[in-house]
């Protein structure tokens, strides 16, 4: 069943669709392939949790783009949040 869901492939966190229990599966789709990973903590319902180890300083994305910076080491199906990313935007114009 699928309780977690990621906009582009790109991204390093899932959204949880559902509340998703510390030791059950997260489960969501990155490019047409379902993917699942033990959550390490309880993450609450639209929380973010990491699909991969996000090292300190290593941006965290989000529907294709940094919404932050990981404040320390973030390890794969652990709650992202404000406890663990600093506040920062990319720099969309410098992009184009």
């Amino acid at each position: 069943m699928r309780n977690a869901m990621i906009i582009d492939s790109k991204d390093n966190v899932a959204v949880a669709i559902e509340p998703i229990a510390k030791g059950e599966t997260a489960t969501y789709v990155c490019e047409g392939k379902e993917v699942s990973l033990p959550a390490l903590e309880d993450i609450t319902i639209y929380h973010k949790l990491a699909t991969r180890d996000i090292r300190k300083g290593e941006p965290v994305v989000k529907y294709g783009e940094h919404i932050g910076i990981a404040s320390c080491d973030i390890k794969a199906g652990e709650h992202v949040h404000v406890h663990n990313v600093e506040g920062h935007r990319e720099n969309l114009e410098a992009k184009e």
